[in-house]
């Protein structure tokens, strides 16, 4: 068993991200100042909330557009990611192909495929893309039952509505090319993703919504979201269309702890790796990385030399809790850093420089996309938009 690389002397566990720590957690916008009408409030400001807020102005300009938030654009799990706007789907193809037919199913594939395109290009037009990189995503099997799991993802490519252009398998001596992997049994890149410091990009998504006259509320508490209003700690807004945006946070919200999961996702990132880590793992692009295996790792180099690696850690905790500080459980770190090293062996000496922790909402149904009730004029658009 790899031994896994210690934590550094100023080791932090929890509170913001290491992206906000390092960026500066942003002066807080002001609180909904009272009571107040609008043609459409958002809760929550994360990159649901954002993308929502963001497409409804340019499509209606003349909508007055505010979104509440209980902490900061980008507190929650869209500023704890791994960095990966990806066109991968929150679920499997078979699920959504036996809800809504297999053409549907490929047609939400592209879909995904065109959004990481658009995302790229909205962040360079409004100023936000400079850290930016569609360098792709690799998937790489590490033994051998991941290697018949893996190949069996890409047998499935060609159903999915994926063509040549969208994949290429990877020998291990491509894969070496390209960054270099332990044990590594075979892998395939694809174009469709690109590397985000979710901090800078959410910040920035949040500037472009209020540069296009939408009002984010910070410091905000919503404790229900009924027809037509949405109750705050600071006074009520009436609107004729509210959108949920809460996602993991849902269970926050009065008569609803149940209609979502909580689960549970963590994160490590390295000190800065000297040229000689970089030269042994040989990562020089701005590829995402991910195993298949059944208890994930998702993988980020990040544009100043670190790796920033995921998993589930501690997936679901007891009746739905989770620490809003997004501590890391002792165990998990340690979990999280063993991966690095089997993955990276020449990084066994490196230093952990952060840990923290994020939640995202599991619907009940994973097939949950934005549905909206006229009768309420509640649009409920967790479970598949802001994934990341």
């Amino acid at each position: 068993m790899a031994t896994g690389p210690r934590t550094s002397d100023n080791f932090l566990n929890g509170e913001v991200s290491f992206w906000v720590h390092a960026e500066g957690r942003p002066t807080q916008r002001p609180g909904l100042p009272g009571s107040l009408d609008a043609d459409v409030a958002i809760v929550g400001a994360g990159l649901t909330g954002l993308w929502t807020a963001y497409y409804l102005q340019e499509a209606r300009p003349d909508l007055n557009i505010v979104i509440i938030e209980r902490e900061f654009a980008g507190f929650g799990a869209s500023g704890r990611n791994g960095g990966w706007m990806s066109a991968k789907s929150p679920g499997q193809f078979r699920r959504y192909a036996r809800a809504g037919g297999r053409d549907a199913a490929v047609a939400m594939e592209r879909e995904m495929i065109d959004a990481v395109r658009e995302g790229v290009s909205v962040a360079q037009a409004e100023g936000f893309g400079e850290h930016v990189v569609q360098d792709g995503l690799i998937h790489v099997a590490t033994n051998n039952a991941q290697w018949h799991r893996l190949q069996a993802t890409i047998a499935a490519l060609a159903d999915h509505g994926w063509a040549p252009e969208d994949y290429e398998v990877l020998s291990p001596a491509a894969l070496d090319a390209r960054v270099r992997v332990a044990d590594v049994r075979g892998a395939y890149w694809s174009p469709h993703c690109a590397r985000i410091n979710p901090a800078q990009f959410t910040f920035g998504l949040a500037a472009a919504v209020e540069r296009r006259g939408v009002t984010i509320y910070e410091g905000t508490t919503a404790t229900a979201i009924l027809p037509h209003r949405v109750e705050t700690n600071r006074g009520t807004v009436r609107a004729k269309y509210v959108v949920q945006a809460v996602e993991g946070y849902t269970l926050s919200l009065e008569g609803q702890s149940r209609r979502f999961l909580p689960m549970n996702s963590s994160m490590v990132v390295t000190e800065q790796l000297s040229d000689a880590q970089m030269a042994d793992i040989s990562w020089h692009g701005a590829e995402l990385m991910g195993d298949v295996a059944h208890n994930f790792a998702y993988l980020q180099r990040t544009a100043d030399n670190r790796i920033a690696l995921g998993g589930r850690g501690v997936p679901y905790n007891y009746a739905s809790s989770f620490d809003r500080s997004g501590r890391t459980a002792d165990a998990a770190v340690e979990q999280l850093g063993n991966r690095l090293v089997e993955l990276f062996p020449a990084l066994a000496g490196v230093r952990l420089e952060h840990s923290w922790s994020g939640v995202l909402g599991v619907p009940r149904d994973w097939c949950a996309g934005v549905n909206y009730d006229a009768a309420t004029g509640i649009a409920d658009a967790g479970g598949m938009l802001g994934t990341g």
